[in-house]
């Protein structure tokens, strides 16, 4: 972000980088827990078809965020170098190549929403609601391919409490609109779980009109119409260098959660909705790790620019150590008050009892994902990106999926049975990063030489 390449290292902490973040994710959280909440006052099946739902939703905004993240990534460093016209060119483009993308998903979610959705093993009611959730919300995913892109590129430029504004606004709106189209209040319809969809589409709507200014006030050289339809292969080739590894493990990671939901689907609806709310609740125990490990990928990414990697060094392990702190508690909180917390969202006692059952393994799963989020962050903002997606593979895809059918399906473990196998996946990479983080290997993964980053004509900013 702009801020750290203007402050001095000395003056860089998590704290100060973390606590924007963290705001933001929240507020991006809150999202889709209003719609799990309000949505729970309509029915169990309607939360488990948006649940279901918002699983393909997820990957598609993961593989937006190639674009979104390679961009911030990408312009950061042209800004470290002063070429602001550069900047705002690269910019444009990563605008319009998500915007493009967004409306090909736009497209495929309009016409192959009941094909996915029986794909899941969904039938009857939650099918329903799956698919006319899917049809309004993925038909407007390019909205959420634009705010992807914006909202990276205005980070970069240090306007993080302003992204976390936006985000705040576009969830009080969503609220407010769930209130109305999903019970029908004020004379409006009552609209159910096409309600919630219409909401989350109409915030996401103004939110876009709103990054689009902010964009236009934080760049130092304004972006002309024109560059939105000029073409660089080079730029295109160093955004996907940096954005395809990292989303392609967050890619891995969320295709085995659509497996393990489809484990899911064939143990009743109870379990289906149990796990929804599980995972809403989940989410909320490792936040703090999501926040603490964006943060210290803009510390570690400062240092090792700078060719102090000794200090990128201690800076994980400080890192790792405060997540792991605030994560412990949480989940300790959860595990506590497990029953009371799934009650908030039903009444139904076999729904609130497999929660709950899940949710008492919160400590064991919690804590192998914190070090993960945290040192993974680290070993992409070092370079080392494509290390994750190996082991991710190995883990992911080769080790957990098969412990989890077995799991579930011959020891009879049920949704217990993918909680188990999700925390082997998590513990073993943690296992590996720890490791490769100790290791030092991800020092000869730098993409800037501090000596040659920049070209001996321009003028570098002073760090």
């Amino acid at each position: 972000m702009s801020e750290t390449l203007q402050t001095p290292p000395k003056k860089l902490n998590l704290f100060h980088l973390t606590w924007p973040i963290f705001l933001e994710v929240f507020l991006f959280m809150l999202m889709g827990l209003a719609d799990t909440f309000m949505l729970s006052a309509v029915s169990d099946n309607a939360v488990s078809g948006v649940g279901t739902a918002n699983q393909y939703i997820h990957i598609a905004i993961l593989i937006l965020e190639v674009v979104g993240n390679g961009a911030a990534i990408v312009v950061s460093q042209y800004l470290g170098s002063r070429r602001y016209f550069e900047a705002a060119k690269i910019s444009a483009l990563a605008v319009t190549l998500n915007l493009c993308l967004g409306l090909l998903m736009s497209v495929l979610f309009i016409f192959s929403s009941n094909q996915l959705m029986i794909m899941m093993n969904l039938q009857g009611a939650v099918l329903e609601h799956a698919q006319s959730y899917l049809i309004i919300v993925g038909g407007g995913i390019f909205l959420q391919a634009v705010i992807n892109s914006l909202a990276a590129i205005i980070r970069v430029h240090g306007w993080t409490k302003q992204t976390m504004f936006v985000s705040l606004g576009m969830n009080i709106i969503h609220v407010v609109g769930n209130y109305i189209l999903i019970f029908g209040n004020f004379g409006a319809p009552e609209l159910g779980v096409q309600g919630a969809a219409i909401s989350s589409v109409v915030s996401r709507l103004i939110a876009v009109f709103i990054f689009f200014w902010l964009l236009y006030r934080a760049l130092e050289v304004k972006i002309k119409m024109a560059y939105y339809f000029s073409f660089s292969k080079e730029y295109v080739q160093k955004i996907l260098y940096i954005g395809l590894p990292s989303a392609f493990e967050q890619i891995m990671y969320q295709v085995c959660q659509i497996v393990f939901l489809y484990y899911v689907t064939y143990l009743g609806a109870e379990a289906l909705a149990a796990r929804q709310y599980a995972n809403n609740i989940s989410m909320f125990t490792y936040l703090f790790a999501i926040a603490i490990g964006m943060g210290t990928s803009i510390i570690v990414g400062r240092f090792v620019g700078s060719g102090d990697k000794d200090s990128a060094y201690k800076q994980v392990w400080s890192s790792v150590k405060a997540a792991l702190v605030f994560t412990v508690i949480i989940a300790a909180v959860v595990t506590i008050f497990r029953e009371q917390l799934v009650s908030l969202f039903t009444d139904n006692p076999e729904v609130v009892k497999f929660g709950a059952s899940v949710l008492a393994l919160s400590l064991l799963l919690e804590t192998g994902r914190t070090i993960n989020i945290t040192i993974i962050n680290s070993l992409r903002a070092s370079g080392d990106a494509r290390f994750p997606v190996k082991i991710g593979f190995l883990s992911m895809i080769c080790m957990s999926l098969p412990l989890g059918y077995l799991l579930v399906f011959v020891f009879d473990l049920g949704l217990v049975g993918v909680w188990l196998a999700i925390a082997a996946d998590e513990w073993t990479r943690a296992i590996i990063v720890l490791f490769r983080w100790k290791s030092r290997k991800w020092e000869q993964y730098a993409l800037v030489s501090p000596d040659r980053d920049v070209e001996p004509t321009e003028n570098p900013v002073t760090t």
